[in-house]
């Protein structure tokens, strides 16, 4: 009995440890919920904001973040956001615009795309850039990884394939910290190259000013640690840094929203697909349930 009390009290003190040393961490703000168009079991992806998300990818985050789990030709497949289910006018009857493969569009964004594709080797042998094809991945914006945290103060900025599933809270996180940006607080000193985030994970206890300290280094009685952490990344969206075509506002709201939610897809391509298949397999089951008690009725009713 003593041993179980005694293992009882070790555990609650563990966890008020664990809780106390979360508080003084800062951690970071619970992004908002969000209403995407992608939630829930009815939910399915807004097409024109996987457009508009592409373009915001493809403008601004392809620069230093990959999609290299993503190939161009997922773009025009059935729920993708450049799909076709026919070609448009002036398209020769002979292409199959429905073939990802085939599609005008997704052929015309690898051909302009901003990287190229290394190649070969030749018959010399040598490695060579050709254009994108519909068949081949997203090109990143580094060789390798070396290359990349030489660019980013040597910060590895991660491939978004899989970012809505990777990151707890998923998109409303992405989202959260797309917009999220803030001054630095007065109480604290970050390196130059480091931005203030709250919906970032952190520790800023440890860059609080010697001023707001004691002398054994704890927070002085009454300052409180921040809330949220620092990246390397500095904030990626302004208003108007895109003009949409279709006239959706330029806002960084929007442009968040948008590539959210065209990561979101990047993500789980056959979101819709596996709806729509637990929607009819639902169905299924409640008429087999039904038939069933029918049947179970027809054949004991004379039993009683």
């Amino acid at each position: 009995m003593n041993m179980i009390r005694t293992f009882l009290i070790t555990a609650v003190v563990g966890l008020l440890g664990i809780s106390a040393a979360a508080a003084s961490s800062g951690g970071a703000h619970k992004p908002d919920k969000r209403d995407w168009h992608f939630s829930g079991p009815f939910g399915t992806y807004d097409k024109d904001a996987l457009q508009r998300g592409y373009q915001v990818y493809e403008t601004l985050c392809s620069s230093c973040h990959g999609l290299e789990q993503v190939s161009f030709r997922n773009l025009g497949q059935k729920g993708g956001p450049f799909h076709l289910d026919s070609c448009p006018a002036g398209i020769p009857d002979t292409v199959d615009c429905a073939n990802p493969n085939q599609n005008p569009v997704v052929k015309a964004l690898a051909a302009q795309y901003r990287f190229k594709i290394v190649d070969g080797p030749d018959e010399s042998g040598d490695m060579y850039e050709r254009a994108a094809l519909p068949s081949d991945r997203i090109p990143g914006p580094f060789a390798n990884e070396v290359i990349a945290r030489l660019a980013n103060n040597n910060a590895l900025p991660p491939d978004l394939s899989l970012i809505t599933k990777a990151r707890h809270y998923g998109p409303d996180y992405v989202y959260s910290l797309l917009i999220g940006y803030e001054e630095t607080p007065a109480t604290v000193d970050i390196d130059a190259g480091q931005y203030f985030n709250p919906y970032f994970s952190g520790d800023m206890s440890q860059a609080l000013r010697p001023e707001f300290l004691d002398e054994h280094g704890h927070p002085l009685e009454g300052v409180e640690v921040p809330v949220g952490g620092v990246l390397a990344m500095a904030p990626p969206l302004f208003d108007g840094m895109i003009e949409y075509a279709d006239g959706s506002p330029a806002t960084v709201e929007q442009y968040a929203a948008d590539v959210t939610e065209f990561l979101m897809w990047a993500a789980d391509p056959k979101m819709e697909a596996r709806k729509s298949l637990g929607v009819m397999s639902l169905i299924y089951l409640i008429i087999l349930a039904g038939l069933l008690y029918w049947s179970y009725r027809k054949v004991w009713s004379d039993q009683h």
